[in-house]
């Protein structure tokens, strides 16, 4: 009886700390895949056919527009850093950073690229005035800008600064979770496609070193999709063939050195995955098209959180709300305990 009740409070317990899903939608017509939450008050996203949607209560409610002149743009790439002050950039060619500073009624063009090369496909930032956006290789070498006044302007770093890509080797903008600023210089860009990688600069751009990674690669369609630290040492990445969704194979594995040694699951994901997140030191959400799961032990077992598939998962930079994002303007809020 001791032991059958021991478990019941156990069960009791897991089912009480499960995250669940509400649903928030925006009621429009966009595949969003940017995602930027800022506190627990403030959440920005964007996507495709221009629209960008904004809330200021915690993801309950929203209010969404198109970008006038862009409607159709896609805008996978957001960073917020309020409720007046956000960037945005698109996916494609000509490539735009636009910047807004009265909560997206209007916005500027503050960079343009016509290359026909030119792809953003993540932004991310350091502090309020230093960031970084990059996109897919021009002339072999990966489209790398950064910016000192928040985003008012951008500069190419030195040519010489980042080495060459390796032919068919590019990045997935899927989720804008494929870059990372972490602590006050660091930032690690993940490829995918022919070959998968992570580069790393400890120095905010100015050089760069390569890690392998053991991720499926080899054709266009595969690679990681996204990376996610808790700490500058461990990490997850996720991603597969977004061809070939339910492919047998592992779609995540971890680091606990930084990024030289990889391991796989012990339970994996569903499947193929285009975001990952930590919302605590060991807990982890990732989440594709088909499917979301969580893990509680930092990447080495994955359960089903929701059969429902999203792009992308934020947690925010300043408190605890968790918001997920994907096609058809779908939005969920997540409600979990995260000492669990």
């Amino acid at each position: 009886m001791r032991l059958l009740a021991f478990l019941l409070i156990i069960i009791v317990q897991q089912a009480f700390c499960q995250p669940a899903l509400q649903n928030k939608s925006l009621n429009v017509s966009s595949s969003l895949r940017g995602l930027s939450v800022v506190d627990d008050n403030v959440a920005w996203v964007s996507g495709s056919k221009g629209w960008v949607g904004i809330s200021t209560d915690g993801g309950n409610n929203w209010k969404a527009k198109q970008v006038a002149g862009f409607e159709k743009y896609d805008f996978r790439s957001i960073y917020a850093f309020n409720a007046k002050t956000a960037i945005i950039a698109n996916a494609g060619t000509p490539a735009n950073i636009l910047l807004t500073t009265d909560g997206g009624v209007t916005w500027n063009v503050v960079y343009t690229n016509n290359d026909s090369a030119a792809f953003f496909d993540g932004i991310d930032f350091w502090n309020n005035n230093e960031g970084i956006i990059y996109g897919d290789p021009i002339k072999g070498k990966m489209m790398v800008l950064r910016t000192s006044d928040g985003g008012k302007s951008w500069k190419e770093p030195p040519a010489e600064s980042m080495s060459s890509l390796e032919k068919g080797e590019a990045s997935f903008a899927a989720s804008g979770t494929a870059i990372r600023c972490i602590g006050n210089s660091k930032v690690v860009i993940a490829t995918g496609g022919i070959v998968s990688r992570l580069w790393i600069s400890a120095n905010k751009g100015d050089t760069w070193d390569a890690l392998s990674t053991p991720i499926l690669q080899g054709e266009a369609t595969t690679g990681i999709f996204s990376v996610a630290f808790s700490d500058e040492r461990h990490a997850i990445i996720v991603g597969g063939d977004y061809k070939n969704e339910s492919l047998q194979v592992n779609h995540v594995f971890t680091t606990e050195d930084g990024g030289y040694a990889w391991v796989p699951p012990f339970t994996p994901t569903g499947g193929y995955r285009e975001c990952v997140e930590y919302i605590s030191k060991n807990t982890a959400i990732a989440t594709g098209p088909r499917g979301t799961d969580i893990t509680r032990d930092g990447g080495k077992k994955w359960e089903q959180l929701s059969a429902d598939g999203f792009h992308v998962i934020r947690k925010s930079r300043k408190g605890n709300l968790i918001l997920l994002a994907g096609t058809e303007g779908k939005i969920a809020l997540l409600k979990t305990n995260t000492k669990h």
